[in-house]
């Protein structure tokens, strides 16, 4: 791993709300920063995601410079995971990060999140998984194939505390504002839901652990599909459980039974053909109401970030009637696709995968613009068939 110093720091609500007001003038309009319910940090309402681009050089120096940029005009969220572009974004947000910084951004405006899961197959898939896996991963005593879903997932306490500890180094920074275990869900299929909690209560209390060392501020989940399915789909997920299982991690690591947990974040698919997390009532938060995923964050102060904005680009050309209407003073689908989904009450930050420096003048330009009101938001549910 990078020997170099970490540098050290992390969001705080000094930093966010500072950096706020230095772009609120210039870079951006009205609503763009959101407040983070714990520490009340500001965040802005669009974030760079890192997952795409070629895996080499060229495409680590895209991702750098997107993320400098951003982090230099009003954008000071930024997502990625120990296993994009095989480990190799990880060292491209480090390297945008630090280009940031030198030019006079400070650590404690910005917001860095990574998450762990997946398998990161550093350099590529390797030509003999098995092999691989047997070196790797079962004699470093990280998992056991038994444990393994889908061929590629580890949901194990020391897997996932070795792609925390990757994703600190290769981004060089001391603390991580975030850590999120990618999609819990699918190893449900393969061991079912109560294992499937088990093994995630013990990565909450590895996780825990880690916020009292100082190695991340807060940790959550991210989804694709167990947050805004039915109650009774098979890979249902429901976010007061999870809360419930951070709280008992947090009960564990401290031995206070009422001890506060450190489970503040969730992300999940969210955009104009996949509006479930503002549209289906999945979710009993144990406050006497049935709540879809975003009201349910709000209710168990829980960020909620959306993902998949542009539904891996397919948004990006298109758009569906009613937002093509409300939003057709905007020049382009992407925009109108962007500013839909920031525009929705209740989430925090709308991530974005940009992997072209040119594409990140697409949330630029949202980000100048005001959100639309919240009634006429509304308003589109009332003539879209959603």
């Amino acid at each position: 791993m990078n020997q170099t110093p970490l540098i050290p720091g992390h969001a705080t609500q000094p930093g966010t709300v500072a950096y706020a007001r230095l772009h609120a003038p210039a870079d951006t309009a009205e609503g763009h920063f959101s407040e983070f319910p714990h520490e009340r940090l500001r965040l802005s309402s669009l974030g760079v995601g890192t997952f795409g681009g070629a895996p080499d050089p060229l495409g680590d120096a895209a991702i750098a410079a997107v993320v400098a940029r951003a982090l230099t005009r009003g954008v000071n969220v930024i997502d990625t995971a120990a296993h994009y572009r095989y480990g190799r974004s990880l060292a491209a947000v480090g390297a945008g990060v630090r280009t940031a910084l030198a030019a006079g951004v400070p650590r404690e405006a910005l917001f860095l999140i990574s998450k762990g899961g997946f398998l990161t197959w550093r350099g590529g898939p390797p030509r003999d998984r098995d092999a691989w896996f047997a070196a790797e991963i079962e004699a470093q005593g990280l998992g056991t194939r038994a444990l393994l879903a889908k061929g590629g997932h580890l949901l194990t306490p020391e897997y996932l505390n070795y792609q925390l500890e990757l994703s600190r180094h290769l981004m060089g920074v001391a603390t991580l504002d975030a850590f999120l275990v990618d999609q819990p869900e699918v190893h449900i299929p393969e061991c079912g839901k109560e294992e499937t909690h088990r093994r995630l209560e013990a990565v909450f209390v590895m996780l825990e652990r880690a916020v009292a060392e100082g190695r991340i501020r807060c940790y959550g989940i991210s989804t694709f599909e167990a947050l805004r399915v039915e109650t009774d789909a098979p890979l249902f997920q429901s976010m007061t459980a999870l809360v419930g299982l951070a709280q008992r991690a947090a009960s564990t690591v401290t031995g206070d039974a009422g001890a506060g947990h450190h489970f503040q974040v969730v992300s999940m698919p969210f955009n104009q053909v996949m509006p479930e997390g503002f549209t289906r009532f999945n979710t009993a938060t144990g406050q006497g109401n049935v709540a879809s995923p975003v009201q349910a964050a709000h209710q168990l102060k829980v960020y909620m970030l959306a993902s998949h904005a542009l539904l891996k680009g397919h948004l990006a050309g298109q758009s569906v009637a009613v937002v093509a209407e409300r939003f057709g003073d905007l020049p382009n689908p992407a925009q109108r696709a962007l500013q839909f989904c920031r525009s929705t009450p209740g989430i925090g930050t709308t991530l974005v995968g940009i992997s072209s420096p040119g594409h990140l003048e697409d949330v630029l330009a949202v980000a100048c613009r005001p959100v639309m009101p919240r009634q006429a938001y509304l308003g589109m549910y009332q003539r879209a068939d959603v």
